[in-house]
């Protein structure tokens, strides 16, 4: 499994209906994890430590320095479990996990021992509450994650990973960065996905970016990257890397895109650098003549925080079915911008019901937008967003 610090969400309202047997299983998996989750560092650290005993070769894997990892694989490993039960949402985002962990060389026993220890270290944690039916649940969830992950490895006809030389590093402001790199091989990704990556500077540490750019025919790739207060990844990539840095950058992932050919229009909401994978897909729309109406809402805590919005405005000048529509936080009185969260602002237009929704930025910001917008009666449905953390 991965050190990546992944924290999946459902990304649509399609529920399958699911067989009586699994809905009761994942049913006693959450209720047994809402007893354990208030001990997950003690879960954590009898977990590697199982780990590492069990596979010793997945220590490689992890960071040298195992702090910053913490119980983010753990954690991790509980949230896809949750999600067995909406396998229209987890299947798809299991492939693609399960071809990215080919970066790390993970083989059938690397998933059995990941199991196992996750299993001791819940049994352990759990006592008396870890009855039969409990290990039953959690064995069998995990099992049917592993399989899924490994089928798709074993499909999977691309290179593990894929080298980027760093061709070019500027800043745009003190904790804001600009990164374009130039890869070896050209990386099969379509605009709106994010990858894994590996910086020189943070050995082990994969951390997901995304794209600012559609595919273009030298492959390069641009990433813009905020620093984060405790970013180990963040904070090295904008302060320390220097043109000629050499970059690992595992599978694309993700699902965020347009549908030109659904006859609706789109509605698009993004927080600070999740403006990045949005800003991919209209660079991609804008090589046709004609698309959906687009209308970006774009936000942030203040005016600094909205470092793309002129780049955003020149690509509107040209494409009419784009509309940006910049909103702070802070800032009452700019003109021409919107005030208040990103939630506010965009359910003050209404439900937005004929519209495909599209939701990038931090989770917090990801959750309070798509909540708002369920209430003021929007489908779940119509709403995608990507399952991941920026560190």
């Amino acid at each position: 499994m991965t050190a990546d610090p992944i924290s999946p969400i459902p990304q649509s309202g399609r529920v399958r209906e699911v067989p009586p047997a699994v809905a009761a299983m994942v049913d006693l998996i959450r209720q047994t994890w809402r007893q354990a989750e208030p001990y997950t560092p003690e879960i954590s650290q009898f977990f590697y430590g199982m780990l590492f005993t069990l596979a010793p070769a997945t220590r490689d894997f992890f960071p040298i320095n195992m702090e910053s990892q913490r119980g983010r694989l753990v954690r991790a490993l509980v949230h896809i479990i949750q999600l067995v039960d909406r396998p229209d949402d987890l299947a798809p985002f299991l492939r693609q996990l399960g071809r990215d962990h080919r970066k790390f060389g993970v083989v059938p026993k690397h998933y059995e021992a990941v199991g196992t220890a996750l299993l001791a270290a819940l049994k352990r944690q759990l006592g008396d509450v870890w009855t039969p039916p409990v290990e039953r649940a959690w064995a069998e969830a995990y099992t049917i994650i592993a399989r899924s992950m490994q089928e798709a490895a074993g499909k999977d006809t691309n290179p593990p990973c894929w080298l980027a030389t760093v061709a070019e590093h500027r800043r745009l402001s003190w904790d804001l960065a600009l990164v374009r790199v130039e890869p070896e091989q050209q990386v099969p990704y379509e605009a709106g996905q994010y990858m894994s990556i590996e910086v020189p500077q943070r050995p082990r540490l994969w951390r997901y970016l995304s794209p600012a750019n559609a595919p273009r025919p030298d492959g390069s790739l641009e990433f813009h990257v905020r620093a984060v207060e405790g970013g180990w990844v963040s904070r090295a990539i904008v302060s320390h890397t220097q043109s000629g840095d050499v970059w690992r950058i595992g599978q694309p992932m993700g699902r965020l895109a347009v549908n030109r050919e659904s006859g609706r229009d789109v509605l698009m909401i993004a927080g600070g650098t999740g403006a990045a994978p949005l800003r991919a897909i209209l660079d991609n729309l804008a090589q046709w003549g004609e698309n959906p109406k687009v209308t970006l809402f774009y936000g942030g805590a203040s005016r600094e925080d909205l470092y793309d919005l002129e780049q955003l405005r020149a690509l509107a000048s040209t494409n009419p079915w784009l509309t940006v529509c910049p909103v702070v936080e802070h800032g009452e009185g700019l003109p021409g911008f919107a005030h208040g969260t990103l939630a506010d602002v965009v359910t003050q237009h209404g439900a937005w019901p004929e519209h495909d929704v599209l939701v990038s930025g931090s989770p917090a910001m990801i959750r309070a937008t798509v909540s708002r917008m369920l209430v003021a009666g929007t489908p779940l449905d119509r709403i995608r967003y990507d399952p991941f953390t920026i560190d």
